[in-house]
């Protein structure tokens, strides 16, 4: 069920959280050419929230978000795995993290019409993650 599984960096920028901040930014990234592939999004407690992006161009992405003064940017490694949209595909991807003793500290993901899911999936090693994935 498992299609493809791509290492890829991903951009976590913490902001405050304020009405308008992702419009801001999805507009910012827009007017620079740079497409958005992936985003997810939450707020904290403490009035900030992160937003994750997986772009066509991040290095771009990044000079565009610092110059606008969105300074608080790392990039991570990320996965993108490409699934069958079938029953059980969820459950056989976890599974085998499970068993190969992998923690997932972070997914988001949709299904786009009929046939194919795209999950994004954070673990403290991408390469290992891959590999397990792939077996």
């Amino acid at each position: 069920m498992i299609m493809k599984v791509t290492v890829v960096k991903e951009l976590v920028v913490t902001v405050s959280n304020k009405v308008g901040v992702l419009a801001d930014m999805a507009q910012l990234l827009a007017d620079a050419k740079v497409n958005i592939e992936a985003v997810a999004g939450y707020a904290d407690k403490d009035n900030t929230a992160k937003i994750m992006f997986i772009t066509k161009n991040n290095r771009k992405a990044l000079v565009v978000l610092k110059k606008a003064k969105y300074s608080a940017v790392k990039v991570r490694p990320a996965l993108v795995v490409e699934l069958k949209n079938k029953l059980g595909a969820l459950a056989l991807l976890t599974q085998k993290l499970a068993i190969a003793d992998i923690d997932i500290k972070q997914t988001y993901g949709t299904v786009a019409g009929v046939g194919n899911a795209r999950l994004v999936v954070s673990t403290a090693d991408a390469k290992k993650t891959a590999v397990a994935l792939k077996k």
